[in-house]
């Protein structure tokens, strides 16, 4: 195998493709990228850790096509150590490999790329479920902060993606808080589906996506499913098990309904709970009463209090969230202004939009000590 590339372009894939590679593996061939240079002038690196795999292609010029693995925390370091100048890649048949620029060489072992353990086959129709790359990356942002980190049901560690029609719905729930985030679709001609995505696949996926309006192609198999992003393909394995009736969990019989300004609410919520910390934790009193919100905490080391109006009335409604529960969904929120319904002291709140319903945003009470 030998190629030659500019840096920047192969230290990008170098990135993107390690995004998928073990750490630390009992097995040495996980913690390598596969390297495949092809005639036609393609480079293709491949991570793979045995749940999710990410393959990267780049443009370079081969004059020897062929393939080998290489360490991928190694041949990143070199890389980009390196000079910003075009670096030659060459392995000879004992997979001695040469990695070359201006005056600067490195050699190191490869592995034999017949070794390396293959991804799995996924079906890719005449018809994924296709949006733009912004579209989907904000769906993910938007919800993966309440996906779960209790293995103990891990369906509810991935996101639900359902697909009815034109209109693509994302869920994540961990028992304390729910989001949703829907889309509608132009011209789909996907079937309607739904499954569930590991959240650590979402977060690469996350990463990969741009802020661009090209397509982002997604197609769900029996047990796996590929996502197709420009050059880049990230398969991974999907969550089985039952996921929350995530609908039954919306109440629609609201007390209240109000509208307040998104940064005046994060940043009193913020003010208030600089004296909460992992030691020192309380829940954030919520005073609602007419068009006025009080919010307070105490902790061992002092109190804080805020305040602020708000459009709309409530009668006198005292409530206790955590704070961080709080700042994630009032975060993921893309407008200036939110709609919040209440009922209870021991009903959840939640945020939806001023206008439309492009989200949803649950979060459960703490229940209150008395002050």
């Amino acid at each position: 195998m030998q190629f030659s590339c500019e840096k920047s372009i192969l230290q990008d894939a170098i990135m993107t493709a390690s995004r998928a590679v073990s750490s630390k593996s009992t097995v040495a061939l996980l913690e390598g990228l596969l390297l495949t240079a092809e005639a036609d002038g393609h480079l293709t690196l491949c991570g793979y850790n045995m749940s999710m795999g990410i393959r990267a292609q780049i443009s370079a010029m081969v004059t020897e096509p062929g393939s080998a693995v290489l360490n991928a925390r190694l041949f990143g370091d070199m890389v980009r150590k390196l000079p910003d100048d075009v670096i030659s890649v060459e392995t000879d048949g004992n997979l001695l490999t040469t990695v070359r620029c201006g005056k600067a060489v490195f050699n190191l072992v490869a592995s034999d790329a017949q070794e390396f353990p293959q991804l799995p086959e996924v079906e890719t129709s005449d018809h994924p479920i296709v949006l733009p790359q912004f579209q989907l990356k904000s769906m993910i942002s938007q919800t993966i902060f309440a996906v779960s980190d209790n293995e103990a049901k891990p369906v509810l560690t991935g996101c639900l993606f359902e697909l009815e029609g034109n209109q693509l719905n994302v869920a994540a729930v961990d028992g304390y808080r729910l989001s949703v985030r829907r889309e509608q679709l132009e011209n789909t001609a996907a079937q309607p589906t739904r499954f569930v995505v590991p959240g650590t696949a979402l977060r690469e996926i996350e990463r990969i996506l741009t802020e661009s309006d090209e397509p982002a192609e997604i197609y769900p198999g029996s047990r796996h499913i590929l996502f197709r992003i420009g050059e880049t393909v990230l398969i991974t394995r999907l969550l089985e098990g039952e996921f929350l009736n995530y609908r039954a969990a919306i109440p629609n019989d609201a007390a209240a309904v109000i509208t307040a300004d998104v940064r005046k609410l994060i940043t009193g919520i913020e003010r208030v709970s600089l004296i909460v910390s992992e030691k020192l934790k309380n829940p954030v009193r919520m005073v609602f009463d007419g068009n006025l919100l009080r919010m307070s905490c105490i902790t061992t080391i002092g109190k804080s209090y805020d305040e602020f109006e708000y459009d709309g009335e409530v009668d006198h409604l005292e409530i206790g969230f955590n704070n961080r529960y709080l700042l994630d969904a009032l975060r993921a929120c893309p407008g200036d202004t939110v709609r919040i319904s209440l009922k209870g002291s021991l009903n959840p709140i939640v945020f939806t939009p001023a206008e439309g319903d492009s989200f949803t945003y649950l979060v459960l009470p703490v229940r209150l000590k008395a002050e």
